[in-house]
Protein backbone atom coordinates (compact mmCIF):
# COMPACT_ATOMS: atom_id res chain seq x y z
CA UNK A 1 0.00 0.00 0.00
CA UNK A 2 1.40 2.99 -1.18
CA UNK A 3 0.60 6.35 1.84
CA UNK A 4 3.08 8.51 0.26
CA UNK A 5 0.49 10.97 -0.57
CA UNK A 6 -0.82 10.87 3.32
CA UNK A 7 2.24 11.64 4.96
CA UNK A 8 3.34 15.06 6.12
CA UNK A 9 6.83 15.72 5.03
CA UNK A 10 8.81 17.56 7.79
CA UNK A 11 11.16 20.28 7.24
CA UNK A 12 9.75 22.23 4.54
CA UNK A 13 10.26 26.15 4.11
CA UNK A 14 8.18 28.83 4.37
CA UNK A 15 6.43 29.16 0.47
CA UNK A 16 6.43 33.18 -0.74
CA UNK A 17 2.53 32.75 -0.39
CA UNK A 18 2.96 32.11 3.57
CA UNK A 19 5.20 35.01 3.89
CA UNK A 20 3.31 38.88 4.53
CA UNK A 21 4.87 42.30 4.60
CA UNK A 22 5.06 42.49 8.79
CA UNK A 23 6.11 39.09 9.54
CA UNK A 24 8.50 38.87 11.59
CA UNK A 25 10.69 35.36 13.34
CA UNK A 26 13.64 35.06 15.03
CA UNK A 27 16.07 31.77 14.17
CA UNK A 28 18.01 29.83 16.58
CA UNK A 29 20.98 30.83 18.28
CA UNK A 30 24.49 29.36 16.99
CA UNK A 31 28.04 29.80 19.02
CA UNK A 32 31.03 31.15 16.74
CA UNK A 33 33.68 28.50 17.64
CA UNK A 34 37.81 28.66 16.82
CA UNK A 35 37.26 25.78 15.13
CA UNK A 36 34.53 27.28 12.49
CA UNK A 37 36.75 30.86 12.33
CA UNK A 38 39.64 27.95 11.11
CA UNK A 39 38.04 26.11 8.64
CA UNK A 40 36.24 28.96 7.08
CA UNK A 41 39.35 31.33 6.22
CA UNK A 42 40.70 28.08 4.88
CA UNK A 43 38.05 26.89 2.80
CA UNK A 44 37.40 30.73 1.72
CA UNK A 45 41.07 31.78 1.02
CA UNK A 46 40.64 34.56 3.61
CA UNK A 47 44.18 34.09 4.67
CA UNK A 48 44.33 37.62 5.99
CA UNK A 49 46.66 38.14 8.84
CA UNK A 50 43.74 39.77 11.37
CA UNK A 51 42.35 36.07 10.87
CA UNK A 52 45.66 34.00 11.18
CA UNK A 53 47.93 35.60 13.33
CA UNK A 54 46.59 36.09 16.84
CA UNK A 55 48.87 38.63 18.04
CA UNK A 56 47.95 40.82 14.95
CA UNK A 57 45.22 42.16 16.84
CA UNK A 58 46.87 43.08 20.01
CA UNK A 59 49.60 44.77 18.23
CA UNK A 60 48.28 45.90 15.18
CA UNK A 61 44.87 46.01 14.79
CA UNK A 62 41.84 47.84 15.41
CA UNK A 63 39.89 45.47 17.07
CA UNK A 64 40.99 43.49 20.15
CA UNK A 65 40.28 39.96 20.48
CA UNK A 66 40.13 36.75 17.97
CA UNK A 67 37.29 37.95 15.62
CA UNK A 68 35.22 36.41 13.62
CA UNK A 69 34.98 37.33 9.26
CA UNK A 70 32.05 39.17 9.28
CA UNK A 71 31.07 37.01 6.05
CA UNK A 72 31.41 33.57 8.56
CA UNK A 73 28.54 35.28 10.89
CA UNK A 74 26.43 36.43 7.69
CA UNK A 75 27.10 32.78 6.07
CA UNK A 76 26.20 30.75 9.45
CA UNK A 77 22.61 32.63 9.64
CA UNK A 78 21.89 32.10 6.26
CA UNK A 79 22.68 28.79 6.81
CA UNK A 80 20.63 28.42 9.68
CA UNK A 81 17.66 29.89 7.71
CA UNK A 82 18.10 28.03 4.61
CA UNK A 83 17.63 24.45 6.67
CA UNK A 84 14.61 26.46 8.61
CA UNK A 85 12.91 28.33 6.47
CA UNK A 86 13.64 27.76 2.88
CA UNK A 87 14.23 23.98 2.67
CA UNK A 88 12.97 23.15 -0.69
CA UNK A 89 10.73 26.04 -1.13
CA UNK A 90 14.14 28.61 -1.74
CA UNK A 91 14.52 28.88 -5.62
CA UNK A 92 17.08 31.73 -5.67
CA UNK A 93 19.23 34.35 -4.27
CA UNK A 94 18.43 37.46 -6.34
CA UNK A 95 20.31 40.10 -4.22
CA UNK A 96 21.84 41.13 -0.66
CA UNK A 97 22.23 44.88 0.57
CA UNK A 98 24.50 44.39 4.16
CA UNK A 99 25.51 46.61 6.37
CA UNK A 100 28.75 45.74 9.36
CA UNK A 101 28.09 47.17 12.29
CA UNK A 102 30.23 45.47 14.85
CA UNK A 103 32.68 42.68 15.40
CA UNK A 104 31.69 39.09 15.82
CA UNK A 105 34.37 37.15 18.34
CA UNK A 106 35.18 33.88 18.69
CA UNK A 107 32.45 32.50 21.06
CA UNK A 108 30.05 34.93 20.48
CA UNK A 109 26.62 33.32 20.18
CA UNK A 110 24.64 34.80 17.71
CA UNK A 111 20.79 34.40 15.86
CA UNK A 112 18.42 36.43 13.40
CA UNK A 113 15.26 38.69 13.84
CA UNK A 114 13.86 38.32 10.25
CA UNK A 115 11.36 40.94 8.84
CA UNK A 116 9.56 40.54 5.70
CA UNK A 117 9.33 43.79 3.70
CA UNK A 118 7.44 42.72 0.85
CA UNK A 119 6.15 39.35 -0.53
CA UNK A 120 4.84 38.96 -4.17
CA UNK A 121 4.18 36.79 -7.18
CA UNK A 122 5.98 36.97 -10.04
CA UNK A 123 4.72 37.17 -13.53
CA UNK A 124 4.98 33.46 -14.32
CA UNK A 125 3.18 32.77 -11.59
CA UNK A 126 3.89 29.80 -9.24
CA UNK A 127 6.82 31.64 -7.26
CA UNK A 128 7.09 34.58 -5.95
CA UNK A 129 9.84 37.73 -4.75
CA UNK A 130 10.26 38.00 -0.79
CA UNK A 131 12.19 40.64 0.32
CA UNK A 132 13.25 40.67 3.91
CA UNK A 133 15.30 43.07 6.49
CA UNK A 134 17.60 40.58 8.87
CA UNK A 135 19.36 41.39 11.96
CA UNK A 136 21.97 39.13 13.12
CA UNK A 137 21.85 39.90 16.93
CA UNK A 138 24.76 38.97 19.14
CA UNK A 139 24.17 37.51 23.09
CA UNK A 140 24.73 40.97 24.46
CA UNK A 141 21.43 41.98 22.07
CA UNK A 142 23.30 43.88 19.76
CA UNK A 143 22.76 44.16 16.39
CA UNK A 144 26.61 43.44 14.65
CA UNK A 145 24.87 42.84 10.77
CA UNK A 146 22.23 44.28 8.80
CA UNK A 147 21.21 42.92 5.64
CA UNK A 148 18.18 43.04 3.05
CA UNK A 149 17.72 39.85 0.77
CA UNK A 150 15.30 39.65 -1.95
CA UNK A 151 14.84 35.82 -3.01
CA UNK A 152 12.78 34.25 -4.99
CA UNK A 153 10.62 31.47 -3.36
CA UNK A 154 8.18 28.59 -4.14
CA UNK A 155 4.60 28.81 -4.09
CA UNK A 156 2.46 27.29 -2.21
CA UNK A 157 1.67 23.79 -4.33
CA UNK A 158 -1.81 22.66 -5.33
CA UNK A 159 -2.27 20.05 -2.51
CA UNK A 160 -5.03 18.08 -5.68
CA UNK A 161 -1.83 17.70 -7.21
CA UNK A 162 0.35 16.06 -3.97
Amino acid sequence: MDNKCNQTVVGIGFYWDDLKSGDTFKTLKRTITETDIVNFISVTGMLETVFTDLSFSEEHGAIKGRVVPAALSYTLIEGILCQSTMQTTGLALLEVTKKIKAPVFAGDTIHCVVSVESSRETSKGGRGIVITNNDIINQKDETVISYRAVRMMAGRPNKAHI
